[in-house]
């Protein structure tokens, strides 16, 4: 390797490219809580030690000209990007669940700083969120994902022109398949709010004279979190458990 230090060089920046864009868009890696030079450090560490095992791929295709080279850096950006996109669509939709469940339970409390992010977020929401994201991390989701990167040069050779159609139809698929997994998880909540709501609504005709609202809030509050005490591990485990078979495409 270290016979040529300039091919070298590239070949480790071209192997970064797909593996450092796979950590920009990754979730964990790419929280805003996580600082830059770490995930930069990370990256470069991870690339370095994926180099010698994709040696024979990568470096052979150095030696192609500027045009060329330029051609390769945005192709497996590209790659990279939409590898890290579709376990990023995944963990988003856990924070579409859970703002079902805030609101089907009325626990629509005053936002706080989210967890992972800088966007201000319900505390229910960043609760689940963060657990998910530490279940996934407790099944070394990112192993899954180093070695589906690695495999991709098998896939998706480099030097070739990525099928773009192809790529968009997995991440449409992905948050086709993670728009019906959270609604199944929040399907109970859902049904709890109706139900509460009708029968509220009942009440309400029945004795409009009474202030239905402030008297059936804290009972709302307090069956949906009841409801949320019975229901997290299992909703965690079914997460957790959908995450390969999402990724993978099965």
């Amino acid at each position: 390797m270290m016979s040529d230090p300039q091919g070298s060089v590239l070949a480790l920046f071209l192997v970064f490219c797909r593996i450092g864009a796979c950590f920009m868009t990754m979730p964990g890696f790419a929280a805003s809580r996580v600082p830059t030079q770490v995930r930069l450090l990370v990256a470069v560490a991870v690339s370095m030690a994926c180099t010698p095992l994709l040696w024979d791929t990568v470096y052979p295709k150095v030696s192609g000209g500027g045009s060329m080279f330029v051609a390769l850096i945005a192709t497996e950006t590209l790659i990279g990007v939409v590898f890290g996109m579709i376990t990023r669509i995944f963990t988003l939709g856990l924070q579409f669940a859970g703002s079902i469940l805030t609101m089907m339970i009325g626990f629509n409390g005053t936002t706080m700083p989210d967890v992972l992010e800088d966007s201000p977020e319900n505390q229910m929401t960043n609760m689940i969120s963060f657990c998910g994201l530490m279940m996934l991390f407790m099944m070394d989701f990112h192993h899954i994902v180093f070695r589906a990167l690695i495999d991709s040069y098998t896939v998706m050779p480099m030097g070739g022109v990525p099928d773009t159609q192809k790529m968009l139809i997995t991440l449409t698929d992905t948050a086709s398949r993670t728009y019906m997994l959270m609604l199944r998880l929040s399907s109970p909540f859902i049904i709890y709010g109706l139900m509460f709501n009708v029968g509220v609504g009942l009440v309400n005709k029945l004795a409009p004279q009474i202030p239905v609202y402030y008297i059936s809030t804290p009972y709302l509050i307090t069956g949906g979190l009841l409801l949320v005490y019975w229901s997290i591990g299992v909703m965690m485990r079914q997460f957790a458990d959908a995450f390969m078979p999402i990724f993978l495409g099965r």
